[in-house]
C-alpha cells in the first residue's frame, strides 16, 4: 500500500511539474532573475551618476537624523536614523522595471492580441454575413415554391 501510494504521490507531482503554468512561471522567475541584473546595472550606471550630479553617486548615503545626534554607522551608530535614500534606490528600481516590462513586454503583448481579436472578428462577421444571406436566399427559395404550389397545384 505504502509502494501503491508513493506512486500515486510521485504521479501527481509530475503532473504538476508538467503543467504549463508552472513551466511558464518558471520561465518568468529565471528570466526576472536576469533582468534584475540589466535595472541593477542602469540604475547603478545611469541614474545614479545623474542623481550624483546634485549630490551623492550612492542613493543609500541620503538619511535623516529622526533622533540625534546621528553619528557613525553600523553597530556603532547613535540616534535614530531614517535611511530614505535607500527607500527611493529601491522605488527608482522598481519604477525602472515596471516601465521596461510594461512598455517592453505588456503593450507590445497586448496590441498583439488585439490586432488577433480584430482579425477573429472580422473574419467572423464575414462568415455570419455570407450566413444571413444564404438564410435569405433559402426563404426566398421556400417563399417562391410556396407560391407556386398555390397559384398551380392543390393542397392535398
Amino acid at each position: 500500500m505504502s509502494e501503491q501510494k508513493d506512486s500515486s504521490i510521485w504521479q501527481g507531482f509530475k503532473a504538476f511539474l508538467m503543467r504549463g503554468n508552472v513551466v511558464d512561471l518558471a520561465v518568468a522567475v529565471v528570466i526576472g532573475a536576469a533582468f534584475t541584473n540589466i535595472v541593477n546595472a542602469v540604475v547603478k550606471g545611469v541614474i545614479n551618476p545623474l542623481v550624483g550630479a546634485f549630490g551623492t553617486q550612492n542613493l543609500d548615503s541620503y538619511s535623516s537624523c529622526l533622533k540625534g545626534p546621528c553619528e557613525g554607522s553600523g553597530d556603532a551608530a547613535t540616534g535614530v536614523r531614517i535611511l530614505w535614500g535607500s527607500v527611493l534606490g529601491a522605488t527608482l528600481q522598481f519604477v525602472i522595471t515596471a516601465a521596461v516590462v510594461y512598455f517592453l513586454m505588456v503593450l507590445p503583448m497586448a496590441k498583439y492580441l488585439a490586432r488577433v481579436e480584430a482579425r477573429r472578428k472580422a473574419k467572423e462577421g464575414t462568415q455570419e454575413v455570407i450566413e444571413v444571406s444564404e438564410l435569405e436566399v433559402l426563404k426566398e427559395i421556400r417563399d417562391a415554391l410556396v407560391s407556386q404550389r398555390g397559384s398551380g397545384h392543390s393542397e392535398r
